[in-house]
């Protein structure tokens, strides 16, 4: 089963790297990627990830994700939702890789939810270092974040 975090990631991808006009266009992209959805679905990850239809250059309107500052930041599980490209593990430590200045909205949201096995975040522009605690792996605690942004 795919989880809603990671189809979200990739329909921000997929906004970034196309010029999907159609939520039944971005429904059959999604399917193509490993994550098949009906146009219901697109349209509320749409609406959680801040999507906007903006002018083409051809004229046309097209999908894309709203840029960081328009998006209000909220919990912890939206901003992960909201927010992350990617989640990896390794050792004790997650590296987070978000939307361009987005990575502190990401950080502060982590560390005011206090999280189990979170000692604290580091934020640049696009990237969030998470450490955590002793006895927990960077793995287990990416799995963790991975499901907080999905919601569960």
């Amino acid at each position: 089963m795919v989880d809603t975090a990671s189809r979200r990631r990739a329909l921000h991808r997929l906004l970034t790297e196309t010029s999907a006009g159609s939520q039944t266009e971005l429904a059959r992209l999604l399917t193509k990627a490993g994550f098949p959805v009906t146009q219901a679905t697109v349209s509320r990850d749409l609406a959680v990830i801040g999507a906007v239809k903006v002018a083409a250059g051809d004229g046309r309107e097209v999908y894309r994700p709203a840029a960081a500052s328009q998006v209000a930041p909220g919990p912890a599980g939206r901003a992960v939702a909201t927010y992350a490209l990617s989640i990896t593990g390794s050792g004790n430590l997650v590296v987070i890789k978000t939307r361009p200045g987005a990575a502190s909205v990401v950080a502060g949201s982590i560390d005011a939810a206090a999280i189990g096995g979170v000692i604290g975040t580091v934020a640049g522009d696009d990237t969030v270092l998470v450490v955590a605690a002793d006895g927990m792996s960077g793995h287990s605690l990416a799995a963790d974040l991975e499901r907080i942004g999905a919601g569960s």
